[in-house]
């Protein structure tokens, strides 16, 4: 065990690449948010953008969801109910069973995720001209070929 009177013992806990990684992303998308709030979309959520990020454009069974965003089926029930009375998406049968619903873009929804991308856009810009452009690629790329490492069989 480590000495805990040692101040360096335990350093790794605030240095790592996950903890970089998580103070990373929550700035990227409190940036991404405060856009979209300027943009006239302030009542999105971090919640509705993992939503949204799962969803694929031509509809998402809402199984199929919960299991992209590691998430209870009633956990997503209830998002997508969130997104649903904003006006972002709707509940369809499923062309291949009626039986089971899917999640979709309403066209709200689509004009939303168009400005979603110009405020990603945006925060990409702002964060490659604090670190340099070829390193922002560099890092995306990595970041993709480790995902791709861990996640045999998944694109």
């Amino acid at each position: 065990m480590a000495n805990p009177n040692d101040p360096h013992a335990y350093r790794w806990r605030l240095h790592n690449p996950g903890r970089a990684l998580s103070k990373a992303l929550h700035h990227f998308e409190e940036r991404v948010l405060a856009l979209m709030s300027e943009a006239g979309h302030a009542q999105t959520r971090r919640s509705h953008v993992n939503l949204t990020r799962h969803l694929d454009l031509e509809g998402t069974r809402i199984t199929e969801l919960a299991k992209r965003a590691a998430m209870t089926n009633a956990a997503m029930s209830e998002l997508i109910d969130q997104c649903t009375a904003l006006g972002l998406v709707e509940r369809v049968p499923d062309p291949s069973d009626k039986r089971v619903r899917i999640v979709r873009f309403t066209a709200a929804g689509l004009r939303w995720l168009d400005a979603f991308g110009r405020a990603v856009a945006e925060a990409e810009a702002e964060m490659a001209q604090e670190i340099g452009e070829r390193r922002l690629s560099g890092l995306v790329s990595d970041l993709e070929r480790y995902t791709a490492a861990m996640e045999p069989g998944e694109a």
